[in-house]
């Protein structure tokens, strides 16, 4: 089957597919700004803190927000892979992964420079991700139904998918992690009803939606393996994380946008991206990809 895999399945569509496993805790569902459409995150305790930071690309300040929350809760395992995906996102951000999702088509995708990835970060990432493993398992012999514990344990599957698949390229290690973070996600799901658990439906959205826009063979191999596609079930799941996600509902809209300029809705990517550059001033992907679009619109309007 691993071999099949390897003949069968594009690069290209594994690393576009593998971006939806970063997912995030905590599950109380958020007002909405009537003005905006914006889902707030909240600024009290040290992870709002950190997952703002992380989206204001401030990532020393995030860093240390999720340190604070670990000395405040030695116990909780969402403090450590918290941390991890901060490390992730850093090196997303140091590399350009983000900005390349947005590209159109494959050929475009596929002829960027390939990732140099920074091996002390890497340390550090599977650092947190072990910590975090370890405090999840430990909570789970106590409660297997304990929510944070099968949170960061979706989490840690997901940003081991990612970093395999977006900066080393592993894209056959990636599935191995992302199977686990859909085993993870659902079990969760199993216990948290879908508004109270939104941010854990990223982890299920865009791979359906991805998984859906593949070739019917790379369907049926990776349904046989345990991960069906099926786009317009995943953007349901990708909207409802943007309505009531806590901290990942600015990641559900980045990923919506990436759907819709990859099925031509560019209108309708752009004012998602409109809101998160309104939400999150100092991240200069947003006003960025907006330029370009705004550009790429113009040039097919053009007489």
């Amino acid at each position: 089957m691993e071999s099949l895999g390897r003949r069968m399945i594009n690069p290209v569509q594994f690393r576009k597919f593998l971006l939806f496993c970063i997912v995030a805790a905590l599950w109380s569902v958020l007002p909405l700004h009537a003005e905006t459409g914006i889902v707030a995150i909240p600024n009290g305790t040290a992870l709002d803190r950190g997952y703002l930071g992380l989206y204001n690309l401030d990532f020393s300040g995030a860093e240390k927000d999720f340190s604070a929350w670990q000395v405040q809760h030695p116990d909780d395992p969402v403090g450590p892979v918290s941390e991890a995906a901060g490390y992730l996102f850093s090196e997303f951000n140091r590399l350009g992964v983000l900005e390349a999702q947005f590209f159109e088509n494959d050929e475009a995708f596929n002829s960027r420079s390939k990732p140099t990835p920074d091996p002390s970060v890497r340390a550090r990432f599977q650092s947190a991700l072990d910590r975090s493993q370890a405090l999840a398992h430990a909570r789970l012999k106590k409660d297997a139904k304990d929510r944070d514990a099968l949170f960061a344990l979706t989490l840690a599957s997901g940003l081991q998918a990612d970093y395999a698949a977006l900066i080393e390229k592993r894209n056959l290690a990636s599935l191995h992690f992302t199977k686990d973070a859909s085993a993870w996600a659902q079990q969760l799901l199993a216990v948290c009803n879908s508004n109270n658990c939104a941010d854990v439906l990223v982890a299920t959205g865009f791979s359906k939606y991805i998984i859906g826009s593949m070739s019917a063979p790379v369907r049926w191999f990776l349904r046989m393996n345990g991960l069906p596609g099926d786009k317009k079930a995943g953007i349901a799941d990708l909207q409802t994380t943007a309505q009531h996600g806590r901290y990942l509902a600015p990641f559900a809209r980045v990923l919506l946008a990436i759907a819709y300029v990859r099925g031509k809705d560019k209108q309708h990517a752009l004012e998602l991206l409109a809101s998160l550059r309104t939400q999150f001033p100092a991240n200069p992907l947003f006003p960025r990809e907006i330029s370009r679009l705004q550009a790429s619109i113009r040039s097919s309007t053009a007489p």
